[in-house]
């Protein structure tokens, strides 16, 4: 593409959004006059979004801060019943509507903290596809839309062949997800005059999907597609994902003191392009600490989980996290502001099945090897004995401090 007129496409570009466009000039031409009405969809299959999602929610944020358009937030209420197979192995588990839809309700908090809602024309706004989906009659969606679709082209799309390739299952539930994708896209442009759709780039092939049905279905305007890149760490570890799970964007899900921490844990080689992506410094202040180096880095490390954290939780949640983390870190002391595990101590508590309920770890194996390589400790001692059990003598002030290593902790008080 020519070099951007946009503020949208020039902020995006600089900061390492953009991994593929269908017509980068005419969505440049259109976001510079402000006429972009984008939307990203959202499946409800848990009740918190992750750290995945954060770089398309950053997307809408950008296209409303730069005064390119307005944003939509679209909830999968429907399509979270059928389950997208893309990037997946094997079939997704089938959701009671119940569940979906207590998903969908506690994920809906995350986006007022990154966009604007109201009735302006560049306000956001939040749709559901339940809203075109459920009603559906599936012989006239055979006859509407299905009609426009080639299933020799279907079986060449990522997320049916690598599947067949493999000789995984694909469930013909499952074959149906790109046609509702690609449906909500001629939805949303007649509905809402949607011209653009985003993701992250395995969702690319669906995109184009939705271009194509639109000009079949003889929606008047142009569909365009811009995708982000799916993020890989330094060193080549999936972004988002660590040894207890998910990176959770809800804090009912995850305290802000362990986002912060998540944040802070950046590998060296990421600092800078995590700056850009995720926090909304200026890219000057952002360069000036792209010099940083040696024990340095670590300021920046600092700066990147508080800003981060901010954006998210908030810049109070956000001040206090890093105060916390002062404290644990440099001073030594069990700050208050450490997740907190409450249980019942009674006759004791197993060291294993403790650190595993406290979130600590993901099994008494993995805890148990931690006690080997010395990584375990409670109240700053380290702890030898795999068998050891947590009573009521080692508690300091009405609780226990228990350690994974040196950077994660959590506070264990009586319930």
């Amino acid at each position: 593409m020519n070099p951007p007129k946009s503020d949208f496409l020039k902020t995006l570009s600089e900061r390492g959004f953009i991994h593929q466009g269908s017509d980068l000039d005419a969505l440049d031409g259109l976001a510079h006059s402000g006429k972009i009405i984008a939307y990203v969809g959202y499946d409800c299959t848990a009740p918190s979004l992750h750290i995945g999602h954060l770089l398309s929610i950053m997307m809408l944020h950008w296209l409303q801060a730069t005064g390119s358009g307005k944003p939509i937030a679209l909830m999968g209420g429907g399509t979270t019943r059928v389950g997208d197979p893309s990037g997946k192995d094997e079939t997704r588990q089938l959701r009671s509507v119940d569940e979906i839809n207590a998903n969908k309700d506690a994920i809906k908090g995350v986006f007022a903290k990154f966009l604007t809602f109201g009735d302006g024309p560049r306000d956001a706004m939040m749709v559901d596809n339940a809203d075109w989906l459920a009603p559906l009659n599936y012989i006239d969606f055979l006859r509407d839309v299905g009609r426009h679709f080639s299933v020799n082209r279907m079986l060449t799309m990522d997320s049916a062949k690598l599947r067949l390739d493999r000789e995984q299952e694909l469930s013909f539930i499952e074959f149906n997800y790109m046609l509702l994708q690609a449906y909500d896209y001629v939805e949303l442009a007649r509905r809402a005059g949607c011209n653009l759709q985003m993701g992250g780039s395995d969702q690319w092939g669906n995109i184009v999907t939705g271009i194509d049905l639109g000009r079949r279905m003889g929606v008047p305007h142009q569909l365009l597609a811009l995708t982000c890149p799916l993020l890989m760490t330094a060193s080549g570890a999936k972004m988002g994902k660590t040894a207890s799970g998910a990176v959770w964007l809800n804090e009912t899900q995850l305290s802000a003191y362990d986002y912060w921490q998540f944040w802070r844990n950046t590998e060296d080689g990421d600092v800078v392009r995590f700056l850009k992506l995720f926090t909304l410094l200026p890219l000057d202040e952002i360069a000036r600490l792209a010099a940083f180096e040696g024990a340095s880095i670590n300021d920046a490390k600092k700066i990147l989980a508080t800003e981060a954290t901010a954006l998210l939780h908030g810049r109070d949640k956000a001040d206090a996290a890093a105060e916390t983390a002062r404290k644990t870190f440099e001073d030594g002391a069990a700050a208050d502001g450490l997740p907190v595990y409450e249980a019942k101590i009674g006759e004791g508590l197993p060291v294993l099945a403790l650190f595993v309920s406290a979130g600590l770890g993901t099994s008494n194996t993995e805890i148990r090897k931690a006690i080997a390589n010395n990584s375990i400790s409670i109240n700053d001692e380290k702890i030898s004995d795999p068998n050891y059990v947590v009573t009521g003598k080692d508690l300091r002030d009405g609780q226990v401090k228990l350690s994974l290593g040196k950077k994660r902790h959590v506070l264990l008080r009586p319930a």
